[in-house]
């Protein structure tokens, strides 16, 4: 079974950083694209960023490219998302995927989520 442990999650003021932490099994990690999507209240689950575990190579939502930064620790098994200039729209529950395809993404496991909120 994979385990995605997610936490970094809290109450922010806009304008701070978060940054937002997902353990990994060394199996899981070495074998899957890692992700981070979001969910903002009343609204659909979106892509934010990835991690290709074998050529390190990251891809972005267009919404993200700016001030969200993903990369990952081998050491730790571990993938993060830096979140730079919050703003209140960024406020939402933030979840760690795995997929085994970093073009299609298509999520075969996902951590519990762990909740942002931005206040203005």
């Amino acid at each position: 079974q994979v385990q995605l442990v997610e936490s970094g999650g809290g109450l922010v003021q806009a304008g701070g950083s978060l940054r937002l932490s997902c353990a990994a099994s060394r199996r899981t990690f070495s074998s899957y694209t890692m992700a981070w999507f979001r969910q903002a209240p009343g609204k659909e689950r979106e892509f934010v960023a990835a991690i290709s575990s074998t050529s390190g190579s990251t891809r972005y939502a267009d919404s993200a490219k700016d001030r969200f930064t993903i990369s990952g620790d081998n050491t730790k098994n571990t993938v993060y998302l830096q979140v730079n200039s919050l703003k209140p729209e960024d406020t939402g529950i933030y979840y760690c995927a795995a997929s085994s395809s970093f073009r299609t993404m298509r999520v075969q496991f996902w951590g519990q989520g762990t909740q942002v909120t931005v206040s203005s």
